[in-house]
């Protein structure tokens, strides 16, 4: 079966043609048992049976192409789980919940939002297992709002507005990311901007002969010695955006991606959650140059053994 589909062959499927499709792609070599890892198994014809049902002839246990998946479990068609798919791998700046459930005719936003949010599951790629190579740049954002009017003035002057602070020392989320020159990007949030917390995740995605680009943040200092390549800084402060092959400028176009998506598609997102928006949006960017239906194919090869429950999704406070 040819897996390369976009968007609107898609979406012409069959809930029968739609199942196929899956199982090519996460079965390519014929079914696999998710309970012993088996390749030895049959359908099971019953007409009790729905479709797409195998028994291992190993274990003797059932099971579907989305047992063990981030689909196990799911009250969504499969259908409706491939056009998901294909929307949020395809569409550059993000696609919210609230579009998902009306293009997929969903009964409810909590259903959308879970499903967006099991899909970004499948969007973490792992990448911190690995380590970017040649030159990498290493910059921060911060992710967050304005503050609220209940927060504004002082004690003498409770309706004054407030002065808002950029960059840092702010109290907004704080977001790291490492993009290796013409190759992928990590990101994620982080606690703290200290020495420690920068130079362990330097140390943890970058190989020993990278060459460091960062801006003059003090906590860097040094970091060079710990690289073949060296450290080469730029200073922001001073107006300095490039010095010869020195920039961080790949590291903000990426920022510009995550901020322009948060703002424009998702409009508010918890802290809580935040790490899986950066994985979606450094999928996004690592499979940039393959096409929309390669990049879907990356997607749901990578949602093998990977649950999302409702409750532990939602049990650290704010869904956003």
């Amino acid at each position: 079966m040819n897996t390369e589909l976009n968007l609107s062959e898609a979406s012409a499927m069959t809930e029968e043609e739609a199942r196929k499709y899956i199982e090519a792609i996460i079965w390519p070599n014929g079914p696999v048992c998710p309970h012993c890892g088996s390749d030895r198994s049959w359908e099971v014809k019953s007409k009790k049976a729905r479709p797409g049902v195998y028994e291992c002839s190993e274990c003797r246990k059932q099971f579907t192409v989305t047992v063990g998946t981030i689909m196990h479990g799911s009250h969504i068609t499969l259908l409706q789980w491939v056009i998901a798919f294909h929307q949020m791998a395809s569409s550059k700046k993000g696609v919210s919940a609230l579009q998902i459930k009306r293009n997929l005719g969903l009964g409810s936003y909590r259903s959308a939002w879970h499903l967006a949010h099991r899909i970004r599951i499948a969007m973490n790629t792992s990448l911190f297992k690995s380590f970017l190579k040649g030159t990498v740049e290493v910059d921060e954002t911060y992710i967050g709002g304005k503050p609220r009017k209940k927060n504004w003035g002082n004690s003498e002057n409770p309706d004054s507005k407030p002065r808002i602070k950029r960059g840092r020392g702010t109290r907004k989320t704080p977001v790291l990311a490492l993009v290796e020159r013409n190759g992928d990007v990590v990101s994620k949030p982080i606690e703290r901007l200290n020495a420690e917390t920068l130079k362990g995740a330097i140390r943890e995605v970058c190989h020993k002969d990278c060459c460091i680009m960062t801006d003059e943040w003090a906590a860097y200092i040094s970091i060079g010695k710990e690289f073949n390549g060296g450290h080469e800084v730029v200073s922001h402060n001073s107006g300095e955006y490039v010095r010869g092959n020195a920039s961080t400028n790949t590291a903000e176009s990426y920022f510009a991606l995550l901020k322009i998506g948060i703002h424009g598609a998702f409009h508010h997102v918890s802290k809580n959650h935040l790490h899986r928006y950066c994985d979606e949006f450094s999928f996004r960017w690592n499979h940039r140059k393959v096409n929309d239906a390669k990049r879907v194919i990356a997607v749901i090869k990578n949602s093998e053994r990977k649950r999302l429950s409702y409750r532990p999704l939602v049990r650290f406070g704010e869904v956003c």
